[in-house]
């Protein structure tokens, strides 16, 4: 991925701190999704999204039971930027030596973080608040089959809406709220016929504090969301621009503290020392105990990565639309792979999620419609200001 390239574009202002100016600025609905470094994230997000909870939900079928190992890996994968993040300074540092002229003066001066203090400490805060995110979503993915928690998780999206409202000033049409409603339906339809998917061997008490907490984890997520988008617009207001190689920066410090977090955890709970002994008793053997480790972190790096671009490139309340008509996706192949029940209920709750989806990019392309018509309408001369 050109790394430098990346950050030559800059981060339109979402909300209620964006100047009348910026906004007429702001790129099309049509030119945002023909974006291709936007298509990029979406393919990190639905390789992460796919495969992360397959391969976390394995790790407990096959005979892991540390929810706080569980919980790390989720954001164990921070030092894979560390690559994109070196390339770019060197990058920035050529182009400096290249603009003085080969002088050294230029790159001393080239700086090797571009955040601020301000925007550190919020990405450390948004860090705490993911550690703990998946802190709950371990928990929920232990008790509860993949299928049921995707559909649970998708109700983030309508808490991605109500705080997107709050925080950022997300405009709201029709089409949008009537996706918000149906996906909480769906979660509600999910909640009364809770337990009828109890994997065996998970008591009803489990389940039922695995629906909770993974319910608890969408609503936290849904908060992170258009709190990094409001961090990104701050920083946008007072800087003037926000690179990607800012949005990497970012995603490096939230996943470095919410690593910390669930090492700390994982200390308290003597995770760390019970881990040969988990990894000589796993089903898929301690190389194939390894190996998933790894690559749950890897795949659930791709996912974070992917969000918080699509925030970049679009508004917290894309992300969480493309996260929401991910779960076919992770549906299907919970079905083929662990053989997971599909019943009526979830069927309906899942063609609700897609139908709210719909609902949601249809009044998309109708908004992008009516304001190119708009756009059209105020540059066509009008004919009393045309010559005789």
């Amino acid at each position: 991925m050109e790394v430098e390239a990346a950050t030559t574009q800059r981060q339109p202002c979402k909300n209620a701190i964006t100047t009348k100016q910026q906004q007429q600025q702001q790129p099309s609905t049509g030119r945002l999704f023909r974006s291709p470094l936007l298509v990029v994230n979406f393919v990190l997000m639905v390789v992460g999204s796919a495969c992360g909870p397959l391969l976390l939900r394995a790790y407990f079928l096959r005979g892991g039971n540390r929810k706080w190992l569980s919980s790390l890996l989720q954001t164990a994968g921070w030092p894979l930027l560390l690559a994109p993040l070196c390339f770019s300074y060197s990058s920035r540092r050529r182009q400096r030596e290249v603009e003085d002229d080969g002088g050294g003066a230029g790159a001393a001066a080239t700086p090797l973080f571009l955040m601020t203090p301000r925007l550190l400490v919020a990405s450390a805060v948004v860090g705490l608040m993911t550690g703990v995110d998946d802190l709950l979503y371990a928990y929920g993915l232990a008790y509860l089959p993949v299928s049921t928690s995707s559909i649970l998780i998708s109700t983030q999206l309508a808490f991605t809406a109500a705080f997107a409202l709050l925080l950022v000033r997300q405009r709201f049409t029709a089409f949008s709220v009537n996706a918000v409603v149906l996906l909480s339906v769906g979660a509600a339809m999910l909640g009364m016929n809770a337990g009828g998917d109890r994997p065996a061997g998970v008591s009803r008490a489990q389940y039922c504090a695995g629906f909770a907490m993974t319910l608890a984890a969408a609503a936290l997520y849904g908060l992170v969301l258009p709190v990094m988008e409001l961090s990104q617009a701050h920083h946008a207001a007072a800087r003037g621009a926000v690179t990607y190689t800012l949005v990497m920066e970012m995603q490096l410090v939230i996943g470095f503290v919410a690593t910390a977090f669930s090492a700390v955890g994982m200390l308290v709970n003597n995770d760390f020392h019970a881990i040969p002994g988990e990894a000589h008793e796993f089903g898929l053997g301690q190389a194939g105990y390894y190996l998933l480790l790894a690559g749950s972190a890897a795949m659930y790096q791709c996912f974070f990565l992917g969000t918080i671009g699509a925030i970049f490139y679009g508004s917290a309340l894309l992300a969480g639309v493309i996260m929401t008509v991910l779960i076919p996706v992770t549906e299907v192949l919970a079905v083929m792979f662990f053989h997971e029940p599909f019943n009526g209920t979830k069927g309906v709750a899942l063609a609700l999620s897609l139908w709210g989806f719909v609902s949601y990019f249809y009044g998309e392309v109708r908004a992008a419609k009516a304001a190119h018509r708009r756009r059209h309408s105020d540059e066509t001369p009008k004919p009393d200001h045309l010559d005789p």
